[in-house]
């Protein structure tokens, strides 16, 4: 009887050892780290980290570049995250319907997302070259070329065209995922009532999506507060830190300037951003989501 009991707990235990010792020690470990000048230098040496309690929070306070990294943070999220739930609303809709070779173009749409950040970043970046594809479409166009990846006004907005192409696929499966759980007799009776297609999308198809809508969103913002790939194989943080964002420069104090403490309440900083913004977001959606 008690080896049934136990049972459980013995083929769980691989799965929730594996959590402890690569999640749970991490962050405990970084969240005391936050409160040490902790470096590079003090792992063969603990006794050089010295505790400074809030010592890096109070030095992020007056870090001119983490509010610089900040506000390019929040400039991507807030050019990305609109047209990732827009566009990818807008192909769900077209995927949903019956046109030919549909699961065809939802594969395709989709490859992108399992596809490898730096190889996607590498013909991106010949895409936005001087005399890449984008370049010569503006030219044939009669419209000047633009140095996208060296021009402190255009290379945040061309990390956020690379980053909605390639997370695009992922929240139109989910859309897809929504779409195909409303009931077809809804649109039928709405049809026979005379409603047109824009008054059955508007009244229908929104609100039953609402659900599916709010879990996109948050998954988006959750995303885009947390990019670096993107970031760090297109621009490296340039030019003059246009595109440097909250993780990057989480990286570069890490593991380049090796300043692991303040590395470490960065960490913590944005863990607060992005669970205050999901807590926000789901008090929110109380006013928009329904349920049934």
């Amino acid at each position: 009887m008690h080896t049934k009991i136990y049972t459980p707990y013995f083929f769980l235990a691989p799965a929730l050892g594996t959590l402890l010792i690569f999640f749970f020690l991490p962050v405990a470990a970084a969240f005391l780290m936050s409160f040490t000048d902790f470096d590079i230098y003090s792992l063969g040496n603990l006794k050089r980290a010295r505790i400074i309690l809030f010592g890096n929070y109070s030095h992020l306070l007056s870090d001119p570049l983490f509010w610089k990294v900040l506000l390019n943070t929040a400039y991507y999220a807030g050019g990305t995250v609109p047209l990732v739930v827009v566009l990818s609303l807008a192909l769900a809709l077209a995927l949903n319907g019956p046109i030919r070779g549909r699961v065809a173009l939802r594969t395709l749409y989709f490859m992108p997302v399992v596809s490898s950040t730096v190889a996607v970043a590498m013909v991106w970046r010949w895409i936005y070259a001087p005399f890449g594809a984008v370049n010569a479409l503006l030219t044939r166009l009669g419209l000047p070329a633009i140095p996208w990846l060296v021009s402190p006004t255009w290379a945040m907005p061309a990390v956020i065209g690379m980053s909605v192409w390639q997370n695009l696929g992922y929240s139109m499966v989910i859309f897809l995922a929504g779409l195909q759980g409303i009931p077809r007799h809804l649109y039928d009776a709405a049809a026979v009532d005379g409603a047109t297609g824009w008054q059955r999308f508007w009244r229908i198809t929104l609100p039953l999506l609402s659900p599916t809508t709010f879990f996109v969103l948050v998954m988006a913002l959750i995303s885009s507060f947390q990019v670096f790939g993107q970031v760090y194989m297109l621009t490296e943080g340039g030019p003059a830190y246009a595109t440097s964002t909250i993780v990057f420069y989480i990286y570069e104090k890490a593991f380049l300037s090796l300043h692991m403490g303040y590395a470490s309440a960065l960490a913590w900083v944005l863990f607060a951003i992005i669970f205050l913004l999901t807590l926000a977001q789901v008090r929110m959606q109380r006013e928009w989501v329904t349920y049934d």
